[in-house]
């Protein structure tokens, strides 16, 4: 499921029937709210002096990028839902920023107080560039900065100070102030996951990370990320949809370990033997849980205390609050953290989970291709239909938790809003005369899936025949790449593209990102795009998604997408004993042959196709075969017939 999705224009709904395309389009009605917000930007309840803009961004205190709903606070003063998006509000204006996969949908659920900014156009001013042309001189600038990165805030209160204004810490959330019925913050049952899923223990992860930062002369690391916490302490919780997280920081000394979070959530006896709370066995492995809200005091507590020469590790991506009470001569900031690392490199015991996870999601993705086909010559099966028939089949799977995401399903031209999510208000039909996208996956107890396959139940125009194998091409151009240790992701890039590039196509994602077992979906800090160059080399054990595409407004999508290892690899020569890397696919689902030109691949791609198809009915069909699964096997047998 991609980051960083297509520039869409409006055109692409054109064939949604006059009725659902009313109603898709039904925007939130902002005018009282922004007048509210208005009056409390000027209100000495809230703050101590008027500010003439107010910035809302769309993380929460821990920089997530799914977020709970109690943190949905640029959704609710705009009405905008996708996962990335800034809005700015000032005395005579509202700006809503967003990337391209969401032009259309931000176009849509915004009424006409807002104005859609479409970040990455040439003419679409940035953030501070679009205030310093509204505002009047001497302004200030409010933002609560709790949910303000670090090196965001930094950005921001320079280029606002270079023109005359001042950017400020506004304590008490503005939005919160108007959201009348805000959700509460969920406290999910935390569950604690054994050597069989981790590989290593959290006592062994802390012994590893304390070494990092001896390394570096750091007496102390805050840990804000929740997939981080989550890594660290081998600990999942449901705390936000699709990803099992829980909110909570983590302070990690050299000989002490505080673990703030909700405290009814360690009362539980699995999670207090977990954490050996009633038993550590050492001193410096003994955790001290505290309330998730006195992280604050905590970690001034912690400074106060600290050496002249003593230094504290925190991310660059924390939130300003936090890192602003870590004094700056402490301050040891960095991009990304040892845990972030360390946890995108997967263990054996970790890669063997995510294969199993990739096995049932492949099992229950056969299923539903068989049942689609069957299906879908009757003219009942809709999107919603279809994506709900994947979760059952999935959730039929040994250690199935829940989805990883919203499912992607969409027919004809929703196949080109690139993170669509079928409502019943834009819900279409399957049928046999238009292109399907499916972009789904799952969390299992042993790891998380993401696959996205592109499918025609009847005959595929020549003209979608020829896109789907261009997109194809530049798929296995990714996965069949040899690269130097040390490579970096974005490197990679333009093999998915070069295909697509040679006939004048494109698509405006980025083509894969890190994937988390059994944790989040996208996770850093290696990823293969062209608007990254922070991205960390790749190596063996990282895992990634490849997923090019083509989005043609207002007819079809496509997208091909498996997840795929980082292995070493021995080509003929080795310069300057760098040692080679290569990809493995850990996705075992057929690729629709019907779709594929074959005339247009190599000899290469060819055999590529076929070993990869071969290795989908040997492995997949062994499991479909152990369960019983009749239909399904058949339906593979027939998909991974060699192309000659």
């Amino acid at each position: 499921m991609a980051l960083n999705r297509a520039s869409m224009q409006l055109t692409q709904e054109r064939q949604v029937s006059a009725v659902s395309r009313d109603a898709a389009m039904s925007p939130k009605i902002t005018v009282e709210l922004l007048r509210q917000l208005r009056q409390v930007m000027k209100s000495s309840k809230y703050i101590t002096e008027p500010i003439q803009a107010y910035i809302i961004p769309s993380g929460d205190a821990h920089q997530s990028e799914y977020i709970a709903p109690c943190d949905c606070r640029r959704e609710f003063i705009c009405g905008f839902n996708g996962s990335a998006g800034t809005a700015i509000v000032t005395e005579q204006h509202a700006a809503m920023w967003t990337d391209g996969r969401y032009f259309l949908q931000a176009s849509q659920q915004m009424d006409n107080n807002w104005t859609l900014m479409k970040m990455g156009l040439k003419e679409t001013p940035s953030q501070e560039d679009w205030l310093i042309s509204v505002l009047p001189e001497n302004s200030k600038v409010g933002v609560d900065p709790w949910i303000i990165a670090a090196d965001q805030w930094k950005a921001m209160a320079k280029a606002l100070s270079g023109a005359g204004h001042s950017l400020v810490a506004v304590q008490d959330n503005l939005i919160d102030a108007v959201w009348e019925d805000r959700p509460v913050r969920p406290s999910t049952q935390l569950s604690a996951l054994g050597l069989k899923y981790t590989g290593l223990s959290w006592q062994d992860k802390i012994r590893q990370l304390r070494g990092k930062m001896a390394e570096r002369k750091i007496s102390w690391f805050v840990v804000t990320a929740l997939d981080e916490i989550a890594w660290l302490f081998n600990l999942r919780g449901s705390d936000i949809e699709y990803n099992p997280v829980f909110f909570a920081y983590a302070i990690i000394g050299v000989n002490s370990i505080r673990l703030f979070l909700d405290e009814k959530r360690v009362v539980d006896p699995v999670v207090r033997e977990h954490l050996e709370l009633d038993s550590a066995s050492k001193p410096e492995l003994k955790v001290q849980c505290l309330p998730y809200e006195s992280i604050y005091t905590e970690l001034r507590a912690v400074c106060s205390a600290l050496g002249p020469k003593e230094k504290v590790w925190i991310s660059d991506k924390a939130s300003c609050a936090l890192t602003q009470a870590v004094p700056k001569i402490h301050r040891s900031p960095i991009p990304y953290t040892p845990l972030c690392l360390a946890k995108a490199v997967k263990n054996p015991t970790e890669i063997q989970g995510m294969r199993m996870a990739h096995i049932k999601d492949a099992v229950a993705l056969c299923e539903l291709f068989a049942w689609l086909e069957k299906e879908i010559p009757k003219g009942t099966v809709t999107e919603i239909s279809a994506a709900d028939k994947a979760e059952e089949f999935r959730s039929q799977q040994k250690d199935f938790v829940g989805l990883s995401f919203p499912t992607i399903s969409s027919v004809g031209p929703n196949g080109a809003i690139i993170h669509y999510r079928p409502l019943p208000e834009t819900n279409r039909t399957l049928s046999l005369n238009e292109v399907y996208l499916i972009d789904s996956g799952a969390q299992y107890m042993d790891g998380t899936t993401d696959v996205t396959r592109t499918v025609h139940f009847g005959t595929p125009s020549d003209y979608e025949k020829e896109c789907f194998t261009y997109v194809l091409k530049g798929h296995i151009a990714v996965s069949a790449a040899v690269f130097p240790n040390g490579t970096k992701g974005h490197l990679l890039d333009s093999f998915a593209r070069a295909a697509l590039w040679d006939s004048g196509l494109d698509y405006l994602h980025g083509t894969g990102h890190g994937v988390g077992c059994f944790l989040n979906v996208h996770e850093g800090p290696c990823g293969i795009s062209y608007k990254t160059f922070a991205d960390e080399p790749l190596e063996a054990g990282m895992i990634l998604s490849d997923e090019p595409g083509y989005y043609e407004d207002g007819s079809f999508g496509i997208r091909l997408e498996n997840v795929v290892l980082v292995v070493p690899t021995k080509p003929k020569y080795n310069y300057r004993n760098r040692g080679s890397l290569t990809f493995e696919p850990l996705t075992l689902v057929p690729i629709q042959q019907k779709m594929i030109n074959a005339e247009l691949l190599t000899q290469k791609e060819r055999d590529w196709l076929n070993h990869y198809h071969r290795k989908c009915r040997e492995t997949i069909g062994a499991e479909l075969e152990r369960q019983g699964r009749k239909e399904a096997l058949d339906w593979l047998i027939q998909e991974t017939q060699p192309i000659v």
